[in-house]
């Protein structure tokens, strides 16, 4: 059965509940204006965010009994033509443009040369998500020189790594782990999505 077909169900009949002064059930509507509204409530909480919105907080511009997840395939559904999407990230569902439009982007926006992350910050990254959690000594094992508080700090800044579990070594110094920003900005569901690691032959 189709989303479409399924609504009946999902959404379910009850009293007008409401959030506040919004009117979350709507039903002096019919039910396909309804179910529109709803789409059209989630489209706008999700375009008003800059960051991933939970299920939990989407359920509060819909009826009772909507299914959330169905009215996101709905709102996907619709997406197919656009240049962006709405896809499902660590923490909830977000806008974001299609990848093969980032060159577009990048030319209009002027910032073909800049560069986000400077090459050894990119290389700390790397190493913190292929072998996290791991302290400052192993990230010295790696590229055999300490890596510098002030680049651990801007990564920090940026909310791209934070502080793990204690380390087993002598003193149990703190570790290393990313972040589900760090996934959203490479555009990964999990770790798991990260490229095979190929080592360098001897």
């Amino acid at each position: 059965m189709s989303v479409a077909g399924k609504r009946n169900s999902a959404t379910g009949q009850g009293g007008s509940e409401r959030g506040g002064d919004l009117d979350r059930e709507l039903e002096d509507l019919p039910q396909d204006l309804r179910w529109r509204e709803w789409m059209g409530r989630i489209e706008a909480v999700l375009f008003a965010s800059a960051s991933p919105v939970g299920r939990d907080d989407l359920a509060r511009v819909v009826g009772q009994r909507a299914s959330v997840e169905m009215l996101i395939d709905d709102i996907q559904a619709e997406l197919t033509s656009r240049p962006y999407e709405l896809a499902q990230l660590p923490g909830g569902w977000m806008f974001r443009t299609r990848t093969q439009f980032s060159e577009a982007i990048k030319a209009a926006a002027d910032l073909g040369e800049q560069s986000l992350f400077t090459e050894m910050e990119m290389g700390v990254l790397c190493a913190i998500a292929y072998h996290q959690p791991i302290d400052r000594a192993g990230l010295a094992d790696i590229f055999g020189k300490e890596v510098s508080r002030d680049l651990l700090a801007r990564l920090r800044f940026k909310d791209l790594i934070a502080a793990g579990p204690r380390s087993p070594r002598p003193g149990a110094p703190h570790t290393f782990v990313t972040t589900d920003t760090f996934l959203m900005t490479f555009d990964l569901q999990s770790l798991r999505d990260l490229p095979e690691l190929v080592l360098p032959q001897p």
